[in-house]
């Protein structure tokens, strides 16, 4: 999701979670259109009330991918009025041109640059991990069990940072790259980000950003 993306939807973030009603028509278009994973929608169904679910799936979001922004205005046909608001805020903004009522204009997002080879060789600084972390979500410990972090470590990571879920993922990515050495690579680290489901722009987002 691209970065004026995410502004708009933190800015409105409050406002959502209150107004909408997700389970109807939302996750089940987000889910048909591929944004979000079966187990995401298991994970934003599973909460107890409609606010909660609200929030999770405002968690979630930014982490699927350029696409998400989109399908998500698409899947707010039945909140007209949420939407209108969306697009106004991402014009104004932008400095950009007011929508007609009805518009479902997305400002294009400038096309993303694949990370070349060169650069998913390299072995990720504590900058580029201590963004990774803070990018992660409910998906960190996913994640770091399919770069190889034991559950054991894990566990660890968690009981120390009990009230951080950042700090935890980010302690457990500092362990990865020192037990790996040379073979902790940003490369390694996107076959694990897309094993967990997660998009391949979170990355580009940390590494470019």
């Amino acid at each position: 999701m691209e970065p004026q993306h995410r502004a708009v939807l933190r800015k409105f973030r409050v406002q959502l979670s209150d107004q909408l009603l997700v389970s109807d028509t939302i996750v089940p278009l987000l889910f048909q259109e591929g944004v979000l994973t079966e187990a995401q929608v298991e994970q934003v169904e599973g909460q107890l009330t409609n606010k909660q679910k609200n929030l999770k799936l405002l968690d979630i979001l930014p982490n699927r991918g350029p696409r998400a922004f989109g399908a998500f205005l698409e899947a707010l046909r039945d909140f007209g009025w949420i939407r209108e608001q969306l697009l106004l805020e991402l014009q104004r903004s932008a400095g950009g041109h007011t929508p007609g009522p009805g518009s479902t204009d997305v400002p294009a997002a400038p096309p993303r640059l694949r990370l070349p080879d060169s650069v998913l060789q390299k072995v990720p600084s504590d900058r580029e991990l201590s963004r990774l972390a803070s990018r992660l979500g409910a998906e960190w410990e996913a994640v770091l069990l399919d770069l190889g972090v034991s559950s054991e470590a894990l566990y660890r990571c968690r009981a120390d940072h009990s009230l951080n879920t950042q700090a935890a993922a980010l302690a457990g990515l500092v362990l990865w790259r020192r037990s790996e050495g040379r073979k902790a690579t940003l490369g390694r680290l996107l076959q694990s980000l897309e094993a967990a489901d997660l998009h391949a722009s979170v990355l580009e987002d940390v590494v470019m950003g």
